[in-house]
């Protein structure tokens, strides 16, 4: 199992990534998780182009379908995958709802769309989940905050494992919030995934949260995720509590969205290999 006492965490965020065909092999036994910011198939490669792309999230673009192909290659690797700033259908993905698009082009039976902010015909700003094992339920929730906007899937596999995908607020008081309202949401699982744009550092999440009092394992040296084309900052996680037998984690060298998807596998739960 990796594992690292939480005070071993690097303040500053370690730059390693790996090819994505690096997770293309899986064991029976266990699961693979991928979190993806695709930031709604917008390709960005440098701050400026914040500011020269930022059109793309009001209009089509005729080439964004084709990131779109690139990210969902990358998920057919995968059996779990969170997705967080998807376009739910609307005018600017060309009525797309990209989450679909994503399961249909990387082969996933089971989807879901959480739409989180709804801007009418013009944008759909949505969470989404994609899964090879149907989830027994999945609930969407809204996260409190100031602003609406953030939302989180639980993702329940029969009552023993809770997957949840998430996208939290940029405010740390908001964050306190939304990370007390999701620790009420998945206490009484035996075992959590908790994955997503978390906005933040891990050391605050495992060590100074309302997560703290989950008993969350502290899995590895934090691994920057963002910007993509130059990672310092380690903004997006995937987090497992104690009973998880994690067997690697990884960022994946995929530069689409301005920021880098991180993968994880992990053993199957005994509950969940002949269910």
């Amino acid at each position: 199992m990796l594992r690292i006492q939480p005070n071993f965490l690097n303040k500053h965020p370690r730059v390693h990534t790996v090819p994505a065909h690096e997770f293309a092999q899986s064991s029976e036994n266990s699961l693979k998780l991928l979190s993806f910011n695709i930031q709604v198939g917008i390709e960005t490669q440098a701050y400026h182009q914040y500011l020269t792309k930022s059109w793309q999230h009001l209009l089509p673009q005729m080439h964004r379908n084709l990131a779109l192909r690139r990210i969902a290659q990358v998920m057919t690797h995968f059996d779990v995958v969170g997705i967080q700033e998807a376009d739910g259908g609307s005018f600017r993905s060309g009525h797309v709802n990209q989450v679909e698009y994503l399961a249909r082009q990387a082969n996933f039976p089971h989807w879901y769309s959480q739409l989180n902010r709804n801007f009418g015909p013009m944008a759909k700003h949505s969470n989404g989940a994609l899964c090879r094992r149907q989830p027994d339920e999945v609930k969407y929730h809204s996260l409190p905050g100031l602003l609406p906007g953030r939302g989180a899937m639980v993702l329940d596999f029969a009552d023993e494992l809770a997957v949840v995908v998430m996208h939290l607020a940029l405010s740390r008081r908001t964050q306190q919030r939304q990370l007390a309202f999701v620790q009420t949401l998945i206490e009484t699982y035996p075992q959590v995934v908790l994955m997503g744009d978390m906005n933040t550092h891990a050391d605050y999440l495992l060590g100074q949260s309302p997560l703290s009092e989950l008993g969350l394992q502290p899995i590895t040296k934090e691994l920057a995720t963002f910007p993509s084309w130059k990672p310092k900052r380690a903004l997006d996680h995937i987090l497992v509590s104690e009973g998880v037998q994690v067997k690697r984690l990884a960022v994946l060298d995929v530069a689409v969205s301005d920021h880098l998807p991180i993968a994880m596998e992990i053993a199957l739960p005994d509950a969940l290999q002949n269910a």
